[in-house]
């Protein structure tokens, strides 16, 4: 066992290895059809000649935290492990086609089953882009796939680009640029490290979008290209990298699926969606949600005990006892660790089926309550609602929530409040504790000058002391007729936010917060119907949110049932 992994065990909460002693052949060369080359190293546990193999496929690189978290310290709990470098990044040959990996993967899959030290059995393991590639290849494995630990991910990603019918610009900007920097090699990444994250904030604001990855990389980036023309829900592009179809073929095949999810993850709905199709399938994937950001190492540590878990249900037929405890149980497969200080909840599913749904109303003095808006209008077809004027130009910015880099998670919310641009209503103080277990929505009546723009609203819980953090939120991009305009000229807006599990303790008041966006985790609405990537002219957006008897905006939260 190596100091960093004894270091690693300690700080997430494993058990003692297997085995001290864990070999490494590096390098392997895996030929594809095409004749590209991908490399991999393979972990051997001591004393294992034969038998399952958990596999990793990674764009970034196999050393560092991939190669030591999900190959060495999986290879002391006594089972081999390949961590493969997906094509085109690190030694692999081949141009990076960012998740396009079906085809690799089951090429992949068939040779390490064809290898004599592989019994049959597979699992497979890592998050974010390491758990797409999990989706991408669970077809061709077939009944082989025993187990899947899937991370903070989705099986497809074209949706999470795309947030609310927006684009998630820091998100995919950060990505393109870290993946470039990558590929430049070690003394290109110092330099680029040493200019820091100003670049690429600078790049953020740059217009048309297509210029972006220019002035973050100095470079076209032509998956970044991709994205600005491919935002169309049925784009081919998409069609081909998106893995959401095998979900019934894993239910079928009965593979032990693990999930882990943070609520503060940039790709929580989109896996919570997977989740319920598995469930929809016949499956009962093990469910396990917290107060995390992306990739964070609390998130992390929890998946991977949560997926080592797993690995010994189906290879060594155990069920923890004696190695690495489960969050998770048989009769209660979803684990919850709340934010606010909530604890944990053990569920039968998610959403829980016995949570209740609750409704806040906005209100005309910028209060929040439980209360529909009274009746006072007296037939007039208008009532006076609170006016917002977004310009893009100056946009709304983004503070926290899920963002793939830099200030993500909960963030003081005072100086967002304090904008004119930003609409806050609150509640009074709770009288007890409210715990929000499960999907938050919001109902948004709206007039408005122009037919393009977007709506945006996010839940915060505000202590005594007056400080405002972000709990959800979420955005919809609006487009003319889409929704339609009624005859006194509003219109009714849907939005979705992300799911959470979150404690309002008593003393505490709900704050909502209504704006035309959240620059640069989303694009800024520049007010045309430019294509994406084009738009360089910026209309201004002003709207006025109505919330009078006729138009109840509202925000609802499933909450947990008093007992």
């Amino acid at each position: 066992m190596s100091l960093a992994t004894a270091v690693l065990r300690r700080a997430m909460r494993l058990p003692a290895p297997r085995t001290s002693r864990v070999t490494v052949d590096r390098d392997v060369a895996v030929p594809m059809t095409d004749g590209a080359v991908l490399r991999h190293d393979h972990h051997r546990p001591a004393g294992v000649s034969r038998g399952p193999v958990v596999l990793v496929r990674s764009p970034y690189g196999r050393a560092g935290w991939i190669g030591v978290v999900f190959g060495r310290l999986v290879a002391e709990r006594g089972l081999q492990v390949v961590v493969q470098s997906v094509r085109g990044t690190a030694d692999s040959d081949g141009v990076l086609s960012p998740f396009d990996e079906s085809s690799d993967g089951g090429e992949t899959v068939r040779w390490v089953l064809d290898q004599p030290w592989c019994d049959g059995r597979l699992a497979t393991l890592g998050p974010s882009y390491l758990g797409l590639t999990q989706w991408a290849l669970a077809p061709a494995a077939g009944r082989s796939l025993r187990a899947m630990g899937t991370l903070v991910t989705a099986s497809s990603f074209r949706d999470q680009t795309y947030a609310g019918g927006s684009f998630s610009l820091d998100n995919a900007l950060s990505w393109s640029a870290m993946m470039r920097s990558m590929a430049a090699g070690p003394f290109a990444r110092s330099t680029r490290l040493l200019r820091g994250r100003k670049t690429l904030v600078d790049a953020l604001d740059v217009l048309p979008l297509r210029e972006a990855d220019r002035r973050a990389t100095g470079a076209q980036v032509d998956f970044f290209q991709d994205w600005l023309r491919e935002s169309d829900p049925g784009s081919a592009y998409w069609a081909r990298r998106g893995y959401t179809a095998g979900l019934a073929e894993v239910a079928r095949a009965d593979v032990d699926v693990t999930m882990t999810g943070g609520f503060q993850d940039i790709f929580l709905p989109w896996q919570l969606a997977d989740h319920a199709a598995l469930r929809a399938a016949g499956a009962r994937p093990r469910l396990v949600l917290g107060p995390w950001v992306h990739t964070s190492a609390p998130g992390i540590a929890a998946g991977l005990r949560e997926s080592l878990a797993a690995f010994e249900r189906v290879f060594d037929g155990t069920h923890g006892s004696g190695g690495v405890a489960a969050a998770t149980t048989e009769d209660a497969p979803v684990s919850v660790t709340l934010s606010g200080d909530g604890g944990v909840r053990r569920l039968v599913d998610w959403p829980p089926p016995d949570a209740v749904h609750r409704t806040w109303f906005l209100r005309a003095d910028h209060s929040l309550s439980v209360q529909p808006p009274p009746d006072r209008t007296a037939g007039a077809v208008h009532w006076p609602g609170t006016r917002i004027d977004y310009d893009p130009a100056v946009p709304t910015p983004a503070v926290g929530g899920p963002i793939l880099t830099g200030r993500s998670g909960p963030r003081d919310q005072t100086a967002l409040e304090a904008r004119t641009d930003v609409a806050v209503f609150s509640s009074d103080p709770l009288g007890e504790d409210v715990v929000a277990l499960g999907p938050v929505s919001a109902t948004v009546f709206l007039r408005a000058e122009v037919e393009h723009l977007d709506v945006f609203v996010r839940v915060c819980d505000v202590d005594p002391r007056g400080r405002s953090v972000n709990v959800t939120d979420g955005l919809v991009r609006l487009a003319p007729g889409d929704p339609a305009t009624g005859a006194d000229g509003s219109r009714q807006v849907a939005v979705e936010l992300w799911d959470t599990g979150h404690r309002f303790a008593a003393g505490h008041r709900l704050r909502v917060q209504v704006s035309g966006g959240a620059h640069p985790r989303f694009s800024r609405h520049p007010g045309t119907g430019d294509p994406l990537g084009e738009a360089t002219t910026l209309v201004r957006q002003p709207r006025e949110v109505l919330h009078d008897a006729a138009h109840p905006t509202a925000v609802t939260l499933a909450v947990e049932p008093r007992h």
